[in-house]
This record gives C-alpha cells, sequence and structure tokens, in this order.
C-alpha cells in the first residue's frame, strides 16, 4: 500500500482533471466515437456517472450531434474525436457548425507525443488540421494547463462571435499527473448594450409608417430575444422577413406581421426590399444568397441600419446609415423606450397597418390552403401538400429540424405558431447535419420530442444517427421526404438552357434509383420502427402516431419530383 505524501496529495491524472472542470462547467453530456487515443478519458468517465457519453458511429455524425445540443439547450456543447482520422471525417460537420456559429468545445486525442517521431499510427498536427474552421485551435502540453484551456475554450465558444474551438489532448498529456487545482467558473456578464441608440432612435421614427422592413437574423434567437423583437415589430407595426438561409426562426410565424423567410437570390431578395425606404437587420449574415444573379440584394436608395453583437458583421457586404454593436436583447430593452414617445404621434398610423397585416396574412394562409387542398389528391404526394400535412401534424410547440430542400421553403410558410425557437435549420449548407442534429436537440430540451424532416439524399449523409437516437430511447420522429433524386440540383440545371443536360434530358448523378433505397429497411436494421406513406392523407396520422409513441421512428413520405 503507498503512503501519501505531501508530494503526492490531490494528484490525478489528466484525464481525471479534464473530468473534474467538466462537471464544474455544467457538462451534461460528452459527443464522440472513441479510438484508442480517446481511452484516458473514456476510463476517466468510469467515475463521472453524472456525464453521460452519447455514442455516435461515425465523426460528422457526433459533430451534428453536438451542435443540435448546443443549439437546444443554448449552451456549449463539449465533443471528443479521435485524432487526425476522426477530425477529417468530421470536417463537414464542423463547417456547418462555423457558419451557425454553434458554442462546441471540440477536443481530439492526439498519440503519445514520446513517439510523435517515429510517426506512429494515426499522428498528425491536429491543430493545423483544425484551425480553418475554429475561433482558435492549440494542444494542450501540460496537465497543469488543462482547467485554464478548458475553461477558457467553454467561455470563447460563447462570446460573440459565437462558435466552435478546439484542444488536441496528447495520451502522455491525459495520463500524466497534476496537483493543480481544478478552479472554479467565472461569472461573465456579456450584455453590453449598443452605443449611439438615441441617434438610431431618430432615424427610425423618421421613417414613414409602413416604409420600414425588419429582418430577424439567427442572433435574436442566441441573444434570447425574440420577445423584444416582437415588442419593436408590433411599435412600428413593421413586417419581420426572416434571414435567408437561417438556422433558425426567431419570431412567432403565427404573428401578423411576420412576412416569412427571404428568398436566396440576391435579384429576388431586391425584389423585397425595393419596396420600403429603409431596412433594420437585427443580428449579421442575414443576406446569404445560393446562386449568383447580378444584382444587389440591397436596391439603391434603401437605407441600411443594422445591430449585432459582432462587430465584424456591420456593414460588412452593404453600406449602412448607422450600425451599432451590441447585444441583441440587452440593446432592445434600452432602444424601446427611447422609441416609444417619438412614435406616439403616428399611433392611428401604426394601428391602421397591424390591422391590415391581420388581414393580409389571412389571406395569404387561405390561398396557401386552397393550393394544397387542390393537389391533396394527387396520386403522387405534392412536396406543398406534405408540407402542410407535416406542419399540422407537428403542431405548434414540437421541435422540428429541417434538412429536407424539397419541402424546407413550403413548410416555413406552412408554420403557425406562438413560439419563436419551434424551427431549425442547417445554416451551413453541409449535408448530414439534420439526423443527428435531432438527436441533439431532443437532448438539450430534456429529451422532448422532436420531428426531423430530412431529404432522401440528406438522409444518406448520416442515418447513423437512427442507431444512436434508438440507443438513447429518443422521442425522436424522422420523416423522410423521398423523391428518389438530387432533386434541388436537377431543378437548378433543368432552368440552365444552354446545358447539354437540359437538351439530353439526361442527369448524371443526380437519381437514387436501381436499386432505390428502401428506408423503413434500413431503419429497422438499426431497431427503429418504420412505415412508408404514399398517399396525402396518410401523413398527418404517421407522424403523429410517431409522436405519440414517445419513442423513436421513422416515416417515409414518397413525394413526386418537381
Amino acid at each position: 500500500m503507498s503512503i501519501e505524501t505531501v508530494e503526492t496529495a490531490g494528484r490525478r491524472r489528466g484525464a481525471d482533471l479534464l473530468v473534474e472542470v467538466l462537471r464544474s462547467e455544467g457538462v451534461r453530456y460528452i459527443f464522440g466515437n472513441p479510438g484508442t487515443t480517446e481511452l484516458p478519458l473514456i476510463d476517466a468517465l468510469t467515475e463521472a456517472p453524472d456525464i453521460a457519453y452519447i455514442l455516435a458511429l461515425q465523426e460528422a455524425t457526433a459533430v451534428a450531434m453536438a451542435d443540435g445540443y448546443a443549439q437546444g439547450a443554448r449552451r456549449p456543447a463539449f465533443l471528443n474525436l479521435h485524432t487526425a482520422g476522426g477530425l477529417g471525417h468530421a470536417m463537414g460537420g464542423l463547417v456547418n457548425s462555423q457558419v451557425s456559429g454553434t458554442p462546441l468545445v471540440v477536443t481530439a486525442g492526439q498519440q503519445d507525443l514520446r513517439h510523435a517521431l517515429t510517426d506512429p499510427l494515426l499522428m498528425g498536427d491536429l491543430v493545423a488540421i483544425a484551425d480553418p474552421v475554429m475561433k482558435w485551435a492549440r494542444e494542450v502540453t501540460s496537465p497543469d494547463q488543462i482547467p485554464i484551456l478548458l475553461r477558457r475554450a467553454f467561455h470563447d465558444a460563447a462570446a460573440a462571435p459565437s462558435g466552435p474551438v478546439f484542444l488536441s489532448l496528447p495520451m502522455d498529456v491525459m495520463e500524466a499527473m497534476s496537483a493543480v487545482p481544478a478552479g472554479e467558473t467565472s461569472t461573465i456578464d456579456q450584455r453590453a448594450v449598443a452605443g449611439s441608440l438615441d441617434r438610431l432612435a431618430d432615424k427610425l421614427a423618421a421613417i414613414a409608417p409602413g416604409r420600414l422592413a425588419l429582418i430577424a437574423g439567427d442572433e435574436i434567437d442566441a441573444s434570447d430575444a425574440s420577445a423584444q423583437m416582437v415588442a419593436l415589430a408590433d411599435l412600428l407595426a413593421a413586417p419581420v422577413y426572416g434571414s435567408s438561409w437561417p438556422a433558425h426562426i426567431p419570431f412567432p410565424t403565427a404573428h401578423p406581421l411576420w412576412a416569412g423567410n427571404l428568398p436566396t437570390r440576391a435579384d429576388a431578395i431586391a425584389a423585397i426590399l425595393g419596396r420600403y425606404d429603409a431596412v433594420f437587420a437585427l443580428g449579421g449574415k442575414s443576406l446569404i444568397t445560393v446562386l449568383y444573379s447580378e444584382v444587389s440584394a440591397v436596391p439603391p436608395g434603401v437605407q441600411v441600419f443594422q445591430l449585432s453583437a459582432d462587430v465584424r458583421d456591420l456593414g460588412r457586404t452593404y453600406a449602412t446609415s448607422l450600425s451599432t454593436v451590441g447585444d441583441i436583447r440587452a440593446s432592445l430593452d434600452a432602444l424601446l423606450p427611447l422609441l416609444r414617445p417619438r412614435l406616439a404621434e403616428r399611433a392611428e398610423a401604426f394601428a391602421q397597418l397591424r390591422a391590415q397585416a391581420v388581414t393580409a396574412r389571412a389571406e395569404r394562409r387561405a390561398t396557401l390552403a386552397a393550393a394544397a387542398d387542390a393537389a391533396f389528391e394527387d396520386p403522387v404526394i405534392a412536396p406543398l401538400v406534405a408540407a402542410r400535412e407535416v406542419a399540422r401534424a407537428v403542431g405548434a410547440e414540437t421541435t422540428i429540424v429541417d434538412e429536407a430542400p424539397a419541402t424546407l421553403t413550403h413548410l416555413r410558410t406552412f408554420l403557425d405558431s406562438p413560439s419563436a425557437h419551434q424551427y431549425a435549420a442547417m445554416r451551413g449548407g453541409v449535408l448530414g447535419w439534420g439526423m443527428p442534429a435531432a438527436v441533439g436537440f431532443s437532448l438539450g430540451l430534456d429529451r422532448a420530442p422532436v420531428v426531423c424532416v430530412v431529404g432522401d439524399g440528406a438522409a444518406m449523409y448520416s442515418p447513423q444517427a437512427l442507431w444512436t437516437a434508438a440507443h438513447e430511447k429518443l422521442p425522436v420522429t424522422f420523416v423522410v421526404i423521398n423523391n428518389a433524386e438530387y432533386n434541388i440540383l436537377k431543378t437548378f440545371m433543368k432552368g440552365q438552357a444552354h446545358y447539354a443536360s437540359v437538351r439530353a434530358n439526361r442527369f448524371i448523378a443526380m437519381d437514387l434509383t436501381d436499386p432505390r433505397i428502401d428506408f423503413p429497411a434500413l431503419a429497422a436494421s438499426m431497431g427503429v420502427p418504420a412505415q412508408r406513406v404514399t398517399r396525402a392523407a396518410d401523413i398527418a396520422p404517421a407522424i403523429e402516431a410517431g409522436i405519440r409513441s414517445g419513442g423513436t421512428n421513422l416515416v417515409e413520405v414518397v413525394v413526386r419530383a418537381t
């Protein structure tokens, strides 16, 4: 039996110290897929029953699970990958997280540095690999560094602009002994109020009623400022547009002033913004375009105002009349009292605009319903109808994770919820996010029900998520919208008259047939009950039954290609 001395008292492995810090930072889950270089951490978790390891079967799915958790729980997620190969597998998912500004603390096990010069298996420069998609990346070279670097990582991941950070964890460092204290979590208030709010209030109040549009960016969700955004819209009686390619819809879709998400071409965005004298964008990067057009998204003569916590987004692409940096929630709390007296003289005009918005919304939804009703009995389900039935089945409260290009635009249009936190989508554009993100969202929402709407092509990037959802017994309903093709690509090609593909009516590498993917069989192989739906009338009952089941399930909806 060894005798504890002053020198050995309080000493523990780097891996145990790391777990101690994670516990104090409130970490409940570690997302990952372990390999040999991660085994010290896995071993340390034996003594940490309060931290659950969420096993993903591939590293990109682990990233997306962590991403979904961070968005659902509204806190940084902790992720552990397997050295160079695992980090390489994860890169697509990490691009999504970088673009979405998801706060992730990403770690990867590194080879034992004592034999690094012999080029051991799986050795690689992890910091160099990770750096392009991180806020910062570095290697831990001593267990004594773990508390400071890990706490710094959690802070910096969440600080504006939020995003992933990276730590490389060599095996020898994780096994080495340290007596340094774990330290304590810092209390840091990041809710800085923007400057020039009096000026901004003057400029917004000077715009004629009905001539101002608001853009609700993803930062509103990150700042938890949806209630303040609603108050601003009501006060100004201004239509609220969502970002063109959003991670969230941070405004109640049932609100009369909600005008829907902006389109993804600059010319189409300009056609909408050109109706107004000014635009007030809350949050950065709201006008993301997908395909090129030779037009500015902001027409000449339209004033632009901005509020963002990220100074780099202010005036980044379009000249602004006034931009100011600050936390959106704290800044709106300060701006609203400044605006109210400045708008009092026009109260009647604003009231009329609000009443008109109620009427206009009712008319839009009636037109939508009529279009869906007209196609309801079609022999093959139309994407518009599928979207309406999915929205009807999900209702106003259940979280939706959306990665189904064929129905995505339609589904957003049919949403009708008082919640500003119902909908999440893949802002980064890298497929494979949706299914594992739904797993993470459910965990982040304390295992609440989630409906994941995913295209057939996208589903094949990360079907491993089905196993994790079933393994964790999560109430996730996966709805696969199956048109048996990469429809978004084929549709684009058909719009290019000069393409040889159009003249030949031959679209290479666009069809998911011969053989056609059997999604119910795929789900069943991972222990997930599933069914295929081919009639519009069966969509909502199938999804409703899936949600009521309280377990993991899959509904394949066969739709026509358009």
